[in-house]
This record gives C-alpha cells, sequence and structure tokens, in this order.
C-alpha cells in the first residue's frame, strides 16, 4: 500500500513539474534570447522530425512532402512545436490509422505540418485550443494540461510565423506551423 501511495504521489510530481516548464516556457517565449536561430534546411528538418515522430509510438507515419529551402529558425524549438502536434497527433489520431508528416516551401514561407485522420475539431473548439489550459471538447482530463497548441503557437509567433488548423469533423486535422522564408543571404550556413 505505502508504495502505491509513493508511486501516486511521485507520478503527480512529475506531471506538476512538467506543468511548471511548460508554463515557464510560454512565460519565456516573448523576451529576448527565447530563441537560438540560425539557418535550417527545411528539407533535411523534415526527414529529421519524421524519424522522431516513428520513434513517438508503433503507429505508421508517412512522409507527406519535404520541401527544400531555408529558413532561420531555433532548431530545437521547432523541434519541440511540431513534435508536440505528433503527440497530439497520436493521442487523438483514429487507432490503426497511420498519420503524416511533411513540409513545403513557397510564396516566401515555409509550412511543417503534422495530420491525423481522427475525429476532427469542432468548429466552436478550433481557436479555443490554442489557448492556455484549453481543451477541444473531446479531450479526457488525463490527456495534459492543455498547454500544448498554446507552446506550439508560442514557438511559431516567436519565429515571426503562425500555426494554421483545417479540420473537419469525423475527417481528422492538419495542423501547420508556417514560417518565414530566409533571405537568401541570411540563410545559408
Amino acid at each position: 500500500e505505502r508504495r502505491e501511495t509513493i508511486a501516486i504521489v511521485s507520478d503527480e510530481l512529475d506531471r506538476m513539474h512538467r506543468m511548471v516548464e511548460e508554463l515557464q516556457l510560454l512565460t519565456a517565449s516573448g523576451r529576448p534570447g527565447f530563441l537560438r536561430a540560425g539557418p535550417v534546411e527545411v528539407g533535411e528538418l523534415t526527414v529529421e522530425l519524421l524519424a522522431k515522430a516513428r520513434a513517438l509510438t508503433e503507429r505508421t507515419w508517412r512522409l507527406d512532402a519535404a520541401g527544400s529551402g531555408w529558413i532561420v529558425a531555433d532548431r530545437q524549438r521547432l523541434t519541440q512545436a511540431v513534435m508536440q502536434l505528433a503527440e497530439n497527433a497520436v493521442r487523438h489520431g483514429r487507432p490503426g490509422s497511420p498519420l503524416w508528416l511533411g513540409s513545403a516551401v513557397g510564396a516566401g514561407e515555409a509550412h511543417l505540418w503534422v495530420r491525423d485522420h481522427g475525429p476532427g475539431i469542432a468548429e466552436a473548439d478550433r481557436r479555443r485550443i490554442f489557448e492556455r489550459f484549453a481543451r477541444g471538447a473531446g479531450g479526457a482530463p488525463a490527456d495534459g494540461a492543455g498547454l500544448g497548441l498554446a507552446i506550439v503557437q508560442a514557438i511559431a509567433e516567436a519565429h515571426h510565423g503562425r500555426v494554421e488548423l483545417a479540420s473537419g469533423e469525423g475527417r481528422g486535422s492538419r495542423f501547420t506551423v508556417v514560417l518565414p522564408v530566409a533571405a537568401e543571404a541570411e540563410a545559408r550556413p
């Protein structure tokens, strides 16, 4: 009985520690020094992100596309944002269905996305889910603190970008991090 109690308390402490770290990240996202930006080749990053997403689960991950071009970005923060989207896709995608990750570069923007064939997100929830502590109508209490999409948005905005959502109820969702493409001179290593 004592071991079970210790395990429960330890689990709760870990969860609270993660929540505090996520809140600290959100607080720091608007401050100078939050990003350590450098040149990043989008296609290469996409292949890395796909490998990391495949390590999250035994579910099938597929490459939608891999764009080609340079951005100036904090590779670690951008990876953190896309992996958050990948974790959400694993959690909310239809069990057994494949998941997709991809990128494209064009019209002065780089797009990095994750998509699933899950239940989709109700129209009424589409703006709200990016707020701190918010969850969609289908979110279970154990799904986390409701900070993941707020973190993704904060990272995108710190890069002077945005997050786009395309979703249809019963047809799944596609979350896209959109960032400006770097001028040739600043992007090449």
